[in-house]
């Protein structure tokens, strides 16, 4: 089973879920249906299926054409009724081509966030705008508490977990976590690593839950040196609870420039 970037908008991307032994495909949140119309095409594919993690649209929007073109399964949060053939909630089991991936229920980004976490011989985690390669997503709808949960949770998955997103995002995190994790050698170095990357134009994905565990500041938000410059950064006292310590790291990168 290989896992396919397809670039999409501005710094989307869309994953492509392919196996070696089978002429279909399914595509992790396509915002955009000409996007995969155009790969199906040009690598004689036919699309079956269509994992949802959000109802944002740019994850959303090109599904209703796909699913019209290719009359497939198309599985994501519950609410979503007007495009899904089946709606998933917390441990639901989804298999594609022999692989089983778990629904995980990450809600903060959107209050209908669902991530998918397959745990084979090596795991995967489709982590949509909840986890980014330095980062996590805006809370559009949810809590800094229920986000916090969510970093909490997929912690406690394997190191050896691929982890992937769905945005470029990654030079733009990792600046604001060198701002409150300035010594941090591992971030230094994928820093590093990440900028000459983009500059081939390359992508930065997957990352990894072991990198992200040592270098994500929202998986760091428990250290007093991260909350302390986060609170420096927005001219706050620091937070004393891990929640409005959590809190205030996502201010100060809401409001970094």
């Amino acid at each position: 089973m290989t896992l396919i970037p397809l670039a999409a908008f501005h710094d989307n991307y869309i994953w492509i879920i392919e196996d070696k032994d089978s002429s279909g495909i399914w595509a992790v949140d396509p915002g955009d249906a000409k996007v995969v119309l155009n790969f199906c095409q040009s690598q004689q594919k036919n699309l079956e299926g269509i994992l949802i993690t959000h109802h944002h649209k740019d994850h959303t929007g090109g599904v209703q054409k796909l699913k019209q073109t290719f009359d497939c399964q198309v599985i994501g949060p519950k609410h979503l009724s007007h495009l899904i053939t089946r709606g998933v909630e917390q441990d639901d089991i989804i298999e594609i081509y022999g692989r089983q991936y778990r629904a995980l229920e990450t809600p903060a980004h959107t209050l209908d966030h669902i991530c998918y976490f397959s745990d084979a011989e090596t795991p995967i985690l489709l982590s949509g705008d909840t986890l980014f390669k330095g980062g996590c997503g805006r809370l559009m709808e949810g809590t800094p508490e229920q986000m916090l949960n969510a970093m909490d949770r997929l912690k406690q998955l394997p190191d050896h977990t691929l982890v992937y997103c769905t945005h470029e995002y990654t030079l733009a995190n990792y600046r604001f976590a060198l701002s409150l994790d300035p010594e941090n050698e591992t971030l230094i170095t994928e820093n590093q690593v990440c900028q000459a990357l983009r500059e081939k134009q390359a992508i930065t994905l997957p990352s990894n839950i072991a990198l992200e565990k040592a270098s994500n500041p929202f998986m760091r938000s428990h250290l007093n040196s991260i909350v302390m410059r986060a609170a420096k950064q927005l001219n706050e006292t620091p937070a004393t609870t891990s929640i409005e310590a959590f809190a205030q790291v996502r201010r100060a990168k809401d409001t970094f420039s």
